[in-house]
């Protein structure tokens, strides 16, 4: 894209343009706040801070270990205290808001109903606890001057043998606030393929799915999941970057798997910051977000677990504009992209696309024409 805004836009700019986020985990975004309160009110005494700026803090030293394994440890803390109605309520409300202040106008939001139960809620009464928050999360933004719709992505965990009744529950309330499906946890020793039956009966429904694959395990997690369940968008796919050769004069080679992804438009919820923590990559700087938005692949900026990374999409924006001189119109390019690969109609995804994110950043653009304007006409005054 040759773009026609070449400054890099400021942390203002940045956060007031309108994005879309398609992988992030309730139970990775809470308030550090809002755990301190439920586990007091709940009696959960085995948090390992309890002043909210220390746990915040807690939460994200405990994540840059650099293994999936011991970042997703700290999900049992998050989870112990989203065990009731209400608290699922608050959380999933707090979580709309909370991206709404953050400019995000889109957001699929994923979690596991399994690791619900433990006082007595059904499934059933997880996703509509989580359901009714969304919709309580995008009635406050609205109160406070923002937009957004949050879908829910309904996650089976990887190592539990229970996909197939997760896949059935999103479908039972996919036309109710679940617009998806999803596996996740540790990809080593649980391959996709063990949930073969959950798939085959998502793509007989003609329902969307996504899968975790190709974080912190590689090109396999990536072939499984897209040529044996057929998932419709990669979650993470980073390790696409394996089959991508780089020559020392700059040529690039793609192997076959890397050539399917790209031909095919299968959209790679690509998490920066979550990327280094896990080990993925090394420095931003190295991240293969660079190399794919190069050669065009279908990526997507995503923050995965917003308090274990310290983050959020703003944030990510913000390191990528600084790493790699990214503009307003490569922003709109990964949010487009973004919102071509979410799991709603297409007509509803191209008047998201044309009435909200490109407006959007034809506002924006339109302030550094008129500063570039100003600057020009008060030198033209002066030489006069």
């Amino acid at each position: 894209m040759t773009s026609q805004t070449p400054d890099v836009p400021g942390p203002d700019q940045i956060r007031r343009a309108p994005k879309v986020l398609l992988h992030d985990h309730l139970d990775g975004g809470l308030r550090p706040g809002t755990i301190v309160e439920l586990a007091l009110a709940q009696g959960y005494d085995a948090l390992p801070e309890t002043a909210p700026d220390k746990l915040g803090v807690w939460f994200r030293e405990a994540a840059d270990s650099g293994s999936l394994e011991r970042y997703l440890e700290t999900f049992a803390h998050t989870c112990a205290v989203m065990q009731t109605r209400d608290a699922l309520v608050r959380v999933a409300a707090e979580c709309a808001e909370d991206l709404a202040e953050d400019g995000v106008v889109y957001a699929e939001v994923r979690y596991a109903p399994e690791q619900h139960l433990t006082a007595g809620l059904s499934l059933e009464e997880v996703v509509e606890a989580v359901n009714e928050g969304f919709r309580e999360g995008e009635r406050r933004a609205r109160a406070n001057g923002h937009r957004i719709r949050v879908g829910a992505l309904l996650t089976a965990m990887r190592h539990a043998a229970r996909a197939l009744e997760i896949a059935e529950l999103a479908n039972r309330y996919r036309d109710l606030g679940v617009v998806g499906f999803d596996i996740a946890g540790a990809e080593a020793g649980f391959p996709p393929t063990r949930h073969l039956d959950a798939f085959e009966y998502l793509k007989r429904e003609n329902n969307h799915f996504t899968i975790h694959a190709g974080e912190a395990f590689g090109l396999p997690s990536i072939w499984q999941a897209l040529q044996w369940c057929g998932a419709d968008r990669l979650g993470h796919g980073v390790r696409i970057i394996d089959d991508i050769e780089v020559a020392d004069d700059g040529s690039v080679t793609l192997g076959r798997l890397a050539s399917y992804v790209r031909d095919k438009r299968i959209p790679l919820e690509l998490c920066p910051t979550s990327n280094l923590q896990t080990g993925a990559a090394a420095s931003y700087a190295e991240h293969p977000i660079g190399l794919l938005r190069k050669l065009h692949f279908r990526a997507t900026v995503n923050t995965d677990n917003r308090l274990m990374s310290g983050t959020s999409m703003s944030q990510e924006f913000e390191r990528l504009t600084e790493t790699f001189g990214y503009t307003l119109d490569d922003m709109q390019w990964f949010t487009v992209n973004a919102m071509k690969s979410a799991f709603i109609p297409f007509d509803e995804r191209l008047a998201m696309i044309n009435d909200v994110v490109k407006p959007g950043y034809a506002e924006l653009k339109s302030e550094w024409l008129f500063r570039q304007t100003a600057a020009t006409s008060g030198s033209s005054f002066a030489a006069g």
